[in-house]
């Protein structure tokens, strides 16, 4: 019966299973430590929290695939304007953890990351406006402007606490509106721009004193390590041993040896752990479960006639997917350490609901898809079976 009702590409739903099950294992594997130091050696504790967030997560996902995905156009323009003076209060009253205010606090000692509605609402919102804009997409002031102001909010107020989220909207945000035909000119005068004022930003803060840069020190230090080569930081250490020691096929499920060292092995270096337990192997099929995602959700977009559908497919699949490739490349140190969990493993709440409400978008899509294919062979069936049955005609 849940079978039957579970539509949409088929394919990404297996990736989805296929991610979940690699979840659970690598979460209960690297939270050893943590079990031993919080829940006095309870190792299941960590391991039944992660899989009731995974088993809300698909039950999220389940049900956002079963609403028509055009009603997440006006829903989700609307709660733009509510995530933008939620981040503005998170830099304010958010929890400070590693001097960065990213969550704010809530009831029986939750928190909410309010970076992650800002995402997925101002992809919605770029995909919606960019529908209604392509009879003047090319203009500046009727197209341009309204399309890019809520991008600069949305991407300011992040910044300041984490600025590899930032970066990352703002590259999405870029090409949606590539994609979506802005004219380029004013696309290449927005990265100038966004370079130029960030450079400004950058010098601004290093004259105020060293308690109150915020975050600028740690940037400084993982950039100019990153491109030294030397002095690692002690988390990147631990993840290259990871890396290095795992070998082809690893040391087997629950056998590594990096997660009694690996600062948070469960979340931001979950990636390293796969590969040291379950080898290159592992870590390439979970590196193509990635860019299966994304070829599935090009294929969707070739074959959705509505242009709001084809927007947001690509623009909450190319999220996904950079999100779990800048996370990939921090953890076998081509990139410098960002802070990145890893979409649908890294142990999380937050993060781990919104990936699965933007799964569930995408086959929400896929599912009108599947309906109007199905409409199509229905008809076409139809008219050959109406051309058999066509009587003869009779000539004297």
């Amino acid at each position: 019966m849940l079978a039957r009702s579970i539509k949409g590409d088929k394919i990404i739903w297996a990736i989805v299973v296929l991610l979940s099950v690699f979840s659970l294992l690598a979460v209960y594997s690297s939270t050893g430590t943590l079990a031993y130091k919080n829940q006095g050696g309870n190792t299941e504790y960590y391991m039944m929290k992660h899989l009731i967030i995974l088993l809300v997560g698909l039950v999220l996902m389940y049900l956002a695939h079963k609403i028509k995905y055009v009603y997440y156009s006006p829903l989700f323009a609307a709660a733009l304007w509510i995530s933008i003076p939620l981040l503005a209060l998170t830099l304010i009253f958010g929890l400070d953890l590693n001097d960065a205010k990213r969550v704010l606090p809530l009831p029986f000692n939750l928190t909410f990351q309010t970076s992650d509605l800002a995402k997925l609402t101002l992809i919605i919102y770029l995909a919606r406006l960019l529908t209604k804009k392509q009879d003047t997409i090319k203009d500046f002031r009727t197209a341009f402007v309204p399309l890019i102001l809520p991008v600069l909010a949305v991407v300011f107020l992040i910044m300041p606490a984490n600025l590899s989220t930032a970066l990352m909207l703002f590259t999405t945000s870029l090409v949606l509106l590539f994609i979506g035909g802005v004219d380029f000119k004013y696309i290449a005068a927005l990265v100038v721009s966004g370079i130029v004022a960030f450079a400004l930003f950058v010098l601004i803060v290093l004259q105020l004193p060293e308690n109150q840069q915020g975050r600028m020190e740690t940037w400084k230090n993982r950039i100019e390590n990153h491109i030294k080569d030397e002095g690692d930081s002690y988390q990147v250490e631990q993840a290259k041993i990871a890396v290095a020691t795992g070998g082809l096929l690893g040391k087997g499920p629950g056998n590594s040896t990096q997660r009694n060292f690996l600062p948070h092995p469960y979340s931001d270096f979950i990636y390293s752990i796969i590969i040291e337990e379950y080898g290159y192997l592992g870590g390439v099929f979970v590196l193509l479960l990635y860019v299966i995602l994304l070829h599935r959700a090009v294929v969707i977009v070739t074959k959705i006639p509505q242009t709001f559908g084809a927007f947001l497919t690509i623009g909450v699949a190319f999220s996904l997917v950079l999100q779990a490739m800048i996370n990939m490349a921090v953890n076998v140190d081509v990139l410098p350490v960002t802070g990145q969990p890893l979409p649908l493993v890294s142990m999380g709440g937050t993060s781990i609901w919104f990936t699965s409400l933007s799964i569930g978008i995408i086959l929400s899509v896929s599912k009108e898809v599947e309906r109007k294919e199905k409409n199509n062979q229905q008809t076409e069936t139809t008219e050959i079976t109406a051309d058999d049955k066509a009587p003869e005609a009779h000539t004297d």
